[in-house]
């Protein structure tokens, strides 16, 4: 019984993110919670989530065509956002992982996010840390600044 749905831009960049992380055919608590905060933000349901994963185990086909996908691999109004909501919860773990590194990477460049947006989310990040005297979460984010000086 096949699932009918429509392409959308949230379709797509959740598909490419869920992609990143199952490159190891493993999602990990951290990689699970990145996908339901992206899957929150852009307003996709558990069933098109469902669907993604279908596509990605070509149970499905997607209905995404390559010219939706250019696009809309640009940067929409919350994008940056999402990123940023993205980015906390892979600080609040241990460590940022590579496989989580990935996914951010990922879900940047779906969004059409440019490094100096990027930068303007870690700044904010650093802020709100800073306000909160969260020293565990500026632990993490200067460890992950270090750990990826180019991003």
């Amino acid at each position: 019984m096949a699932m009918t749905h429509t392409a959308s831009r949230g379709l797509m960049v959740y598909l490419r993110t869920l992609r990143v992380a199952m490159e190891d055919n493993i999602v990990t608590d951290d990689e699970m919670a990145i996908l339901n905060i992206l899957a929150n933000c852009i307003g996709l349901d558990e069933e098109t989530a469902k669907f993604a994963s279908a596509i990605l185990n070509q149970i499905e086909k997607s209905p995404i065509t390559s010219v939706q996908e250019d696009e809309w691999s640009n940067r929409h109004i919350g994008d940056a956002t999402c990123y940023q909501s993205a980015l906390i919860a892979a600080l609040d773990d241990d460590v940022i992982s590579d496989d989580e590194m990935a996914m951010l990477d990922c879900l940047r460049r779906a969004m059409g996010l440019q490094p100096n947006e990027h930068a303007l989310v870690v700044e904010s990040i650093r802020v709100m840390i800073e306000n909160q005297g969260d020293v565990r979460l500026m632990t993490r984010l200067e460890s992950y600044l270090t750990s990826f000086p180019g991003v």
